[in-house]
């Protein structure tokens, strides 16, 4: 049995299950750091057609999207609001629930 890479994986759960990618990025949000949350913007974005096509929808330069989606990345809030637009998927502030 051959194994599959673990993007490739995460990007069939994905493209399965829209509603556990959005849930997914939330806790990204929520638990991690900016280098989880764009190994999980271009998990996700393979899994709606990849960088090229998440780029067009968004209106974005392909190349720029790859480097701001790279783990070196720091893309804009503009490019992160038009990249979730393009996945269905959009920003929000919600209050922290202390304990």
């Amino acid at each position: 049995m051959k194994d599959r890479a673990h993007d490739d994986s995460m990007a069939e759960l994905f493209r399965e299950d829209p509603a556990f990618a959005t849930q997914y990025l939330n806790d990204v949000l929520a638990d991690g750091d900016q280098a989880d949350l764009l190994v999980a913007l271009r998990q996700i974005a393979q899994a709606f057609g990849g960088v090229p096509a998440v780029a067009e929808k968004s209106h974005l330069n392909a190349t720029q999207l790859y480097r701001a989606l790279s783990a070196e990345g720091n893309p804009e809030l503009r490019s992160l609001t038009a990249v979730l637009k393009a996945l269905g998927m959009r920003l929000a502030v919600l209050p922290i629930r202390h304990a």
